[in-house]
């Protein structure tokens, strides 16, 4: 018998949600192979089994929160030990009955007969209990109250679950009675505004505890300036071809930029790499930057690592494999831990401007919006359209002052404006 546990997660990750068992009781399992998905703060986690065997009890049900180290589930080594045991003492019972039988008097014969038949319907039943989809809980609560599982009308999908079998447990109620036993809370006091209540996943949930946890955390601040994208859209536009035939497919877009530029000016500015710890200021000496990535299930930050190293195709790949990672919810706690900087674009969805909220304990974030061509003035007697996006500094006053944050921006700016400075800076 093999317990599975929760494995460890990550040094800031204590539980997860059962999100989906991938097998059900009475499954043959193999040595390594998924059995359930667990929904951690960060990413999905898929638990093996570390045993061959028969998956003989799940102790938590889809939706729990578990804890790292608790036992959800039992695994049986070999294909069928506990049946054949099972098995075996059926059979030695049957023995034991016949010959009570044989040296029982013959008036006892009809009243033993009765008896077998009764066994006989009892085994039918829980044979037909096993047939039907149910929680362990569920069957555990049937048994004891002596239920059919078969007659147990399920309230959502296919699966019995404890609150069903209480439910056909309890006597039928009038329906005024029924209705007037509803709490409160459940009422539509207005049904001219129909509302939709639904439970927050658990990642919403993190979401939502980590943003109000930086705002109340920090002394944020945003400062914004404008970036005539002229220059860098026309290099794109000589070289996307020639650097995707040259880089196996990769395209060349303008997060590579932004990137570069923003390792070019962690450097000129260290304390913008930097959060506190304390009575502390740690001030790393690596340029790992999350790139947000929007997805169905909310915003993750996945990391590029040593972006001080690696060229434009390099940034470029790693950020398409991990937007592809991320949309299918493929992200390891690898992937989004350990970040020192982050970028968020809103202008893919057509932001022009935002103060976004800085990511965890880092000291800022930098944000992209929309290209957007508007009317510039050249000089004193020229005006003409050109394609300019504002972007955006988050920070923590506590470790930047605007003095910093205004440079850190502008070194941004003059970077993006003038691609071959950034060229020369990587």
């Amino acid at each position: 018998m093999s317990e599975v546990k929760v494995p460890e997660l990550a040094e800031s990750i204590s539980e997860g949600t059962i999100s989906e068992w991938l097998k059900s009781v009475g499954d043959q399992v193999e040595q390594g192979e998924n059995i359930v998905e667990l929904e951690t703060d960060k990413v999905n986690v898929e638990v093996i089994s570390e045993v061959s065997g028969v998956l003989s009890e799940i102790k938590a049900e889809e939706g729990d929160t578990v804890e790292v180290g608790s036992v959800i589930a039992i695994v049986s080594e070999g294909e069928s030990g506990s049946t054949s045991s099972e098995q075996k003492e059926s059979d030695d019972s049957e023995s034991k009955d016949k010959e009570k039988q044989t040296e029982a008097p013959k008036e006892s014969a009809a009243k033993s007969e009765d008896t077998k038949q009764t066994e006989d319907t009892s085994k039918e039943e829980a044979s037909s209990n096993d047939r039907v989809q149910a929680t362990p809980s569920a069957r555990k609560l049937a048994r004891e109250k002596g239920i059919d599982l078969n007659k147990v009308k399920t309230q959502a999908g296919d699966v019995v679950r404890p609150e069903d079998v209480e439910k056909a447990s309890q006597p039928s109620k009038p329906a005024q009675q029924e209705k007037q036993s509803q709490p409160a809370a459940q009422k539509n006091e207005n049904p001219s505004k129909p509302v939709v209540r639904e439970k927050l996943s658990r990642r919403r949930q993190t979401i939502a505890k980590k943003l109000l946890e930086v705002s109340n955390n920090t002394a944020m601040l945003t400062t914004f300036n404008e970036v005539d994208m002229t220059n860098v859209m026309e290099l794109r536009k000589r070289k996307k071809d020639k650097f995707q035939e040259d880089h196996n497919g990769t395209r060349l877009g303008f997060m590579s930029f932004f990137t570069k530029a923003s390792v070019a000016a962690l450097k000129k500015y260290p304390d913008v790499n930097a959060e506190i710890d304390g009575t502390d200021l740690l001030l790393k000496q690596y340029y790992d930057i999350g790139i947000a990535v929007s997805t169905e299930e909310g915003l993750v930050v996945p990391n590029v690592r040593d972006c001080d190293k690696k060229n434009f195709a390099e940034i470029e790949q790693d950020i398409h494999d991990l937007a592809v990672k991320a949309n299918n919810k493929k992200l390891g706690l690898d992937d989004m831990m350990g970040g020192s900087f982050t970028i968020t674009n809103g202008g893919v969805f057509g932001s022009l401007m935002s103060t976004p909220i800085i990511n965890g304990t880092q000291a800022a974030i930098l944000g992209m919006h929309s290209i957007v061509t508007r009317p510039i003035a050249i000089d004193k007697e020229r005006m003409e359209n050109r394609p300019m996006m504002y972007i955006a500094l988050s920070y923590d006053h506590r470790i930047i002052d605007g003095k910093q944050a205004v440079g850190f921006l502008k070194t941004i700016k003059d970077l993006i404006e003038n691609p071959e400075d950034l060229l020369l800076e990587s």
